[in-house]
């Protein structure tokens, strides 16, 4: 059967709306590279109106990158204009800066989604990979934002909690749910790191992330005991639980994002997905030299396509957590 090397427009849009953070997190790119101050890392609304335009076909956008949605200052006009137009739309935060006002705000914004990180069950572990966060405070407004969203009568935001399992933290698992469970979120969603970052150089600019994913990553699953006590916390509260894959050298790989949807900078590099980080490892185009539409058929992208459907992917491809189906 011959590959579709020009798929229809996407459906779905993963944008990075800022590439600026407030916390240096031990597992993401951002620790590893120069700040990046809010105003000049945000993506111009003006890119943002364009693209929704150019791709008639969208129907779900993703308000994340490397970067703290909550620090773009268009944050809530990009959502505004996602539910005027019916595209679902959501976004993940630090909730660092998910104060009360924020938080209503968003509720009344009719936002759909929002996930929450929180790597840990208590300060000491939590805090050790999310610098320069306070444990107690994203609690704090974890249960805030509940709370507001059931005196609004709302359904949405959905609120989902996402903790990325590492060695460090996997035993602070079941706690969490338990947690969690107090505090009324709606589900749990424990993911793997996303790249080994294996296809870059040792001794160059990825070696310090790559070196900590050599150290940190769980590929082949979480301990077995872990796994049982999340899962009896999670079946006695009714908690929704999802726990990543394992690895299997067996398993093969596979991804269907560069046909389905598109990872996009705040800088406008269109990227195959949103596992790849770092703007400069792979490059399909940029939105200020051409339209998206011409982007997503163009040569770049067709020969993407091509070899990820290959028995040889991608370099980029080859250390990833989803291609390997291990998140």
């Amino acid at each position: 059967m011959p590959v579709d090397l020009v798929p229809p427009l996407p459906r779905h849009l993963q944008l990075e709306i800022t590439s600026a953070c407030n916390l240096r997190c031990t597992m993401c790119l951002v620790r590893y590279r120069p700040p990046v101050n809010k105003l000049a890392g945000a993506m111009p609304l003006e890119m943002f109106a364009r693209l929704v335009d150019e791709v008639p076909t969208l129907n779900r956008l993703t308000l994340q990158g490397l970067g703290e949605p909550l620090l773009s200052p268009y944050l809530m006009d990009m959502i505004r204009a996602a539910v005027a137009r019916g595209i679902t739309v959501g976004f993940n935060s630090n909730a660092t800066l998910l104060n009360a006002r924020r938080a209503r705000s968003l509720v009344e914004s009719q936002v759909d989604w929002l996930h929450v990180s929180l790597d840990g069950a208590d300060a000491a572990t939590y805090e050790a990979i999310r610098e320069g966060a306070h444990f107690s405070g994203v609690v704090e407004n974890l249960a805030g934002l509940v709370a507001i969203k059931r005196a609004l009568g709302s359904s949405v935001p959905w609120i989902r909690v996402v903790f990325v399992a590492m060695r460090q933290n996997q035993e602070q698992l079941p706690d969490l749910v338990r947690l969690l469970s107090r505090i009324g979120v709606d589900e749990l969603h424990v993911q793997n790191l996303s790249h080994s970052f294996s296809d870059t150089d040792p001794a160059g600019s990825y070696g310090e992330i790559r070196s900590f994913a050599a150290d940190q990553a769980l590929w082949t699953g979480l301990d077995d005991a872990v796994v049982a006590a999340a899962r009896e916390a999670a079946a006695s509260s009714g908690l929704r639980l999802r726990l990543p894959h394992a690895g299997s050298a067996s398993a093969g790989g596979g991804c269907s994002w560069p046909w389905d949807a598109a990872y996009i900078t705040s800088a406008g590099v269109v990227q195959p997905c949103c596992m790849v980080m770092g703007d400069d490892r792979v490059s399909l185009g940029s939105l200020k030299f051409s339209s998206f539409p011409e982007i997503w058929g163009g040569a770049a992208y067709q020969d993407f396509r091509r070899q990820l459907a290959g028995a040889e992917p991608p370099e980029v491809c080859r250390g990833c957590s989803l291609y390997q189906r291990a998140f």
